[in-house]
């Protein structure tokens, strides 16, 4: 028995991740999580909610709200909808809470002691169109390497270079598009250059790294290794440790990998075993899995096994990358604002999870781009699951009931191809432990499913409804063949399909809680009895009507309509108001503070409009707000009333106005 720590690409939190995200991390850990514990190893299976950086701190600016009640809110969405796909987490936690937060900080103060880390002055792009230092993921341009056109400030996507953002040719900020200017500022950078000559010796003689996560990585050392930026001028972030370095916080990229670790020190903290956690990441033998995107293998291959071995700590350098490509929805990439994909969340409200979970995984992009389609949903939900799957097992479990009172019988004498029929079993149990083990889980899914086939070729070629009015032990034997793979398969197939394996088990009378791999080949008990009712296993999908359910487009779309009372709405004090006063928030790129005369009194707000309307615009401009909600700090200030305004699909936004003149302090009814 070997131990594991499975883990999986931390999803931002700045929006509700798409099925994306899930094939290529979250769903592809919990697969193999779920294989290695029927195995029967000792497996955790870690990671969270990436909260830190500015992808969240520039949408709760949008939301008017502070990143941490963004990052919360969604992180507790994001908690429920992973739920609702069974994924097999240990312990699912988040970059910001404590233990995580002090755990970076006291990790990269002993790097810091160790003298890796070192303070530099340095030019930063700086954006006066919204008043901010750009982080890397936040300046866009072309890269200087391969020529690509939308490069990123911290890697290039097409040829997976590392990058720094002055580096990009003819940048721009990705947030307005406006090119931004060069602006002195400090800091601390850790010393990759310095573990080269350890990396290469660990990837030289790793036995756990892919051949292409290999090859990749010492290509990357050879063209030369940068010091790599521990801080950032972010507010929303983990303060960085570092003597001098107030009000800078460590570089989202730079912490959450380390989340891999913190993740497990909180497991076993919660269960009072504050130690428990270094069995784990101290231990040489330990196995680490990271499930990723091919554009993180950087990160993974080069930058973390350094900064473990800058802590002088024990830590354990078995690692294993399983990188998939990019998944595209009908050619294009998943993208929230031009409204391309489908989000997690809507599709749980559209088809049970097992459809989501088997499509995805028959599709998973494991030697190249893939892309996915309303067709190939359609055609693996009702082709595979229904026609094939769900087809067998109605056969098999109607047939034992009709002619065999509900009990597999007993083989006698069975038949070349029986037998051959039941060596398959073993064959493609071989098969698919070889393809998981080397995390190609498209694969095995599909040797599963040609055993599936098999069986109904083999049940229609061989006629037991028609054989046990002449010969019962034959079509005994037949059905006791087939009830032996069928058998192998729900097994098989239970780390990609929970919810689906576990009915099909109780359908074919075992108990899911009992099962293991090693059972996979072996004898049928006798006497064996399976349900004498079951429903049918799946059903056959309208891609129109799943469209219909996605309400006419892909979109992410905010939780399903709730009606609201109108005791409840006549509660709301909606009046006429007037702008007295407006000024950019210090430090908000997109947050205006607005004094607002109500009619008795002035009070404040706080809105993202900045990017919409210049302060001069909104004085004197008359409105509508909301006068008795909490009043919340946002930025420092308190906002105590909510301006409305409407938003276009292309996010222009308009203040609502009353279409005459109404006096100041006037209740909307």
């Amino acid at each position: 028995m070997a131990r594991w720590v499975v883990t999986a690409g931390w999803p931002y939190v700045n929006h509700m991740p798409h099925l994306g995200t899930l094939v290529g991390s979250l769903l592809s850990a919990d697969v193999f999580a779920r294989y290695l514990r029927l195995r029967g190893h000792d497996v955790l299976y870690v990671t969270g909610s990436d909260e830190h950086g500015t992808p969240v701190e520039v949408e709760a600016i949008k939301e008017g709200i502070s990143p941490e009640e963004l990052a919360s809110a969604n992180h507790e969405r994001l908690v429920e909808v992973l739920k609702g796909f069974r994924i097999s987490t240990d312990n699912y936690t988040r970059t910001h809470n404590p233990i995580h937060m002090r755990f970076v900080q006291e990790f990269y103060r002993k790097v810091y002691d160790n003298g890796h880390i070192v303070q530099k002055p340095e030019e930063q792009f700086y954006c006066e169109n919204d008043q901010l230092f750009l982080p890397d993921r936040f300046v866009k341009g072309v890269c200087p390497v391969c020529g690509y056109e939308d490069a990123e400030g911290d890697q290039c996507p097409s040829c997976g270079r590392l990058l720094t953002p002055t580096e990009l040719r003819e940048p721009t900020c990705s947030v307005c598009g406006k090119p931004p200017r060069i602006k002195k500022t400090t800091q601390w950078y850790f010393d990759l250059p310095n573990f080269e000559e350890f990396l290469k010796r660990l990837l030289e003689k790793s036995e756990t790294l892919t051949q292409n996560a290999r090859s990749f990585s010492l290509q990357m050392i050879k063209a030369g290794l940068k010091a790599r930026s521990v801080t950032r001028d972010n507010k929303w972030g983990i303060p960085a440790p570092f003597p001098e370095a107030g009000g800078k916080t460590i570089y989202v990229w730079m912490e959450n990998m380390l989340g891999y670790v913190s993740a497990v020190v909180e497991h076993f903290k919660e269960r009072g075993e504050d130690d428990g956690w270094k069995e784990y990441w101290q231990d040489p033998e330990t196995n680490i899995i990271f499930f990723i995107g091919k554009d993180n293998i950087p990160f993974h291959a080069l930058i973390f096994p350094a900064l473990l071995r800058a802590t002088d700590d024990p830590y354990t350098f078995r690692h294993h990358i399983a990188a998939t490509e990019f998944l595209m929805w009908e050619n294009q990439k998943f993208s929230k604002s031009k409204r391309v994909g489908i989000w997690l969340d809507e599709a749980l409200r559209s088809l049970p999870a097992d459809y989501w979970r088997f499509s995805l995984i028959l599709i998973r992009p494991e030697v190249k781009d893939t892309s996915f389609s309303w067709e190939h949903l359609e055609k693996a939900v009702n082709e595979e699951l229904n026609d094939q799957l769900g087809n067998l097992v109605q056969r098999i479990l109607v047939l034992l009931n009709e002619h065999f009172d509900g009990e597999v019988p007993e083989p006698k004498e069975l038949s070349r191809t029986q037998i051959s029929l039941m060596n398959r079993v073993t064959a493609t149990r071989e098969k698919v432990e070889g393809y998981i083990e080397n995390y190609r889980l498209q694969r095995a899914l599909v040797s599963i499913m040609e055993l599936v086939r098999k069986c109904n070729s083999f049940l229609s070629l061989e006629e037991p409804w028609h054989k046990v009015k002449t010969n019962r032990q034959e079509a005994g034997n037949t059905l006791y063949a087939v009830f032996y793979a069928l058998r192998a398969v729900s097994v098989m197939l239970y780390p990609f399909l929970p919810f689906s394996a576990e009915k099909l088990l109780g359908y074919l009378g075992i108990e899911p809680r009992e099962i293991g791999w090693s059972q996979i080949g072996t004898s049928v008990p006798k006497k064996h009895s399976v349900a004498g009712e079951h429903a049918p296993l799946f059903f056959k999908i309208d891609i129109g009507d799943v469209k219909k359910k996605l309400e006419g487009n892909t979109a992410p779309r905010e939780e399903a309509e709730e009606l609201v009372s109108f005791e409840d709405f006549s509660k709301l004090d909606l009046r006429v108001a007037k702008i007295v006063h407006a000024e950019r928030v210090k430090g908000a790129r997109e947050l205006l503070r607005l004094d607002i005369d109500v009619g008795d009194e002035t009070r404040t707000t706080v809105a993202g409009l900045a990017s919409q309307y210049t302060p001069s615009q909104l004085r004197g401009k008359t409105v509508i707000v909301i006068c008795n909600l909490e009043p919340r700090q946002i930025y420092g200030v308190t906002s105590e009333v909510m301006l409305l305004a409407a938003s276009s699909k292309n996010r222009e936004v308009a203040i609502l106005t009353p279409d005459k003149a109404v006096e100041i302090g006037s209740r909307v009814h």
